[in-house]
């Protein structure tokens, strides 16, 4: 299965000149690097988005946004609709990520309407779940992550099921340094598997990438993407150092 290595930039890049200076830094960084097998995407803060399209297309560098809502236009001040996303050359969007979830109070629910409009628009959602520390601590990571995926993920066809790309982003290892083993990241893959089969079939469930994501730097792909047989991963800080994500990218492409 391809790889897809995604970079998601957050609220960063607060001037036009440090856009400016990453996208040169992005692009030199490129012309180092050769990708057999792998997809790479960047997800920027959406004032950002037409630059990184007009710099990136052309190139294997794809570009994707870090959310939508779920009405395609209207009176939703603030919003950003999957048809935007679209018609401004963006093909992939996060959604449902911790951070969204924890600030916004995005429920699965809200998040299965925006993964239904995003297929609709012709995007590939990046559907992020995971566990909190607390809920590690009280054992209740698989109920937590079959629930995520159920209600997340109701009521799309078959059709559109392998659209879908599963980001597992254990919480509690988000913006830190505590990195999952690569056993406790495998069992978290074969439980998504596992519920994915149960929705549709082994056979379509194979078939939807399983990433990784959370802290992930170049020191630690291997423990949590290549050793857990991960179809690539979700990265947060690393991505706004060019050298070190596409050295990530490079570690898994070759794996």
């Amino acid at each position: 299965m391809e790889k897809y290595i995604i970079g998601n930039l957050k609220m960063n890049l607060l001037t036009p000149a440090e856009r400016n200076h990453y996208l040169a830094s992005f692009s030199a960084e490129l012309k180092k690097s050769k990708f057999a097998n792998s997809k790479i995407i960047l997800c920027p803060p959406f004032i950002h988005f037409e630059k990184f399209v007009g710099i990136f297309g052309g190139t294997d560098v794809e570009v994707g946004s870090q959310d939508v809502y779920f009405e395609e236009r209207g009176s939703f001040t603030g919003e950003i609709s999957p048809s935007m996303v679209k018609n401004f050359g963006g093909k992939y969007v996060i959604l449902g990520h911790s951070e969204r979830r924890r600030y916004f109070g995005e429920t699965n629910s809200i998040v299965n309407e925006k993964i239904k409009v995003a297929l609709k628009a012709g995007l590939r959602p990046v559907y992020c779940i995971g566990e909190t520390e607390d809920e590690r601590k009280r054992e209740l990571t698989f109920d937590v992550i079959a629930r995520q995926i159920k209600e997340g993920i109701s009521e799309i066809a078959n059709t559109q099921a392998d659209k879908i790309i599963i980001a597992y982003e254990p919480i509690w290892a988000v913006g830190t340094d505590v990195v999952p083993s690569s056993n406790e990241i495998m069992e978290a893959k074969i439980l998504i598997r596992k519920v994915l089969s149960e929705m549709y079939s082994q056979e379509l469930a194979e078939k939807i990438p399983v990433l990784y994501g959370g802290s992930v730097k170049a020191k630690s792909a291997t423990q949590v993407c290549v050793d857990p047989g991960m179809d690539g991963a979700l990265i947060g800080r690393e991505s706004l150092i060019p050298m070190e994500f596409l050295k990530i990218a490079s570690i898994i492409d070759k794996s």
